[in-house]
């Protein structure tokens, strides 16, 4: 009776340590003489101006809206939707940098609000935000 010899597969490992081995002698050895590179972080205190008070559209559950003029303590005014636009535009002109941003009632739908950023948007108001405000 002959017997059939069954074929074992088996991977040699060895090599594969030796090789790693010497990859490993070749990182330690030339690790001390790679320099790390340097990181210019920025500093803080750096900017020339501070930033400008926002332009505040307040949007009550009524209809009515308020402007507020962040940069000039105790302006507020009730404006017209209609006239709302302009009015943004003229203090757009003394300070073109100011950020605009809606705070809207939470009652009010957002549509109302969409529109409003649509009119500003067509006025070439283009530093348009929503103001949120956390749950207490």
């Amino acid at each position: 009776m002959a017997r059939t010899r069954k074929q074992i597969a088996q991977i040699n490992v060895v090599p594969m340590i030796d090789v790693m081995l010497v990859l490993l002698v070749i990182f330690m050895v030339t690790a001390p003489f790679i320099n790390p590179g340097q990181v210019e972080l920025p500093s803080v205190g750096k900017t020339s101006q501070p930033p400008a008070q926002p332009l505040e559209i307040v949007i009550k559950e009524s209809g009515e809206y308020l402007l507020k003029n962040r940069a000039v303590a105790g302006d507020e005014r009730v404006v017209a939707k209609s006239a709302l636009a302009a009015e943004v535009a003229v203090l757009q002109r003394a300070l073109p940098d100011q950020p605009v941003v809606i705070a809207a009632d939470k009652n009010v739908r957002y549509e109302e609000v969409m529109n409003t950023m649509t009119v500003l948007q067509n006025a070439q108001i283009t530093r348009i935000g929503l103001l949120a405000r956390p749950a207490p």
